[in-house]
């Protein structure tokens, strides 16, 4: 009974492996992490975000504005922390590390060498744009805002370019 259960497992990894390799790239790109944060929904290319992680303990950086919330040692690897939602002019909440629906998003290789994370107040899954309108862009927003979205119901989504953000002056510029 037991190998017939492993026999199973088997055939159910590779059917699993051969399905997710049947997946086209224009699928994949059509997919967006969602985050709510600063009381907005945000959508983040699957290329953009490293990874999604509990909160973890930070080291705090003197003399940094405000939104810095310091550096935090993930496998390793130091990350420089920022409050996204202070970064954007909200005031600061005390984020505490495993706090139960804030996140820390990671910034992934499309960013470059910038080892840095965005704490977000909850991530909402993943959208498929093909289920969302475009929408008309903010006038006179930052370079890093991509397309805004709407769904059938009309909450609207503003997608965020980490690749770009990861360049800007003002998120790079954490010194007072």
């Amino acid at each position: 009974m037991a190998r017939t259960a492993k026999l199973d497992l088997r055939a159910f990894q590779q059917e699993l492996a051969t399905r997710l390799a049947a997946k086209t790239a224009a699928q994949v790109e059509q997919s967006r992490l969602g985050i709510a944060c600063a009381g907005t929904q945000w959508l983040i290319r699957l290329s953009d975000a490293g990874e999604v992680i509990a909160v973890p303990t930070m080291a705090s950086v003197p003399l940094t504005k405000p939104w810095y919330l310091g550096i935090a040692n993930i496998r390793g690897n130091l990350y420089g922390v920022v409050d996204f939602a202070g970064f954007l002019g909200r005031p600061l909440e005390p984020v505490a590390p495993g706090a139960s629906q804030t996140r820390l998003v990671l910034f992934g290789p499309r960013a470059g060498e910038l080892r840095a994370g965005l704490i977000v107040h909850r991530v909402l899954g993943l959208r498929n744009l093909a289920e969302l309108s475009k929408s008309e862009p903010m006038a006179d927003a930052p370079a890093w805002y991509g397309a805004r979205w709407t769904e059938t119901g009309g909450a609207a989504w503003q997608e965020i370019d980490l690749a770009r953000l990861a360049q800007d002056p003002a998120f790079l510029q954490v010194g007072l």
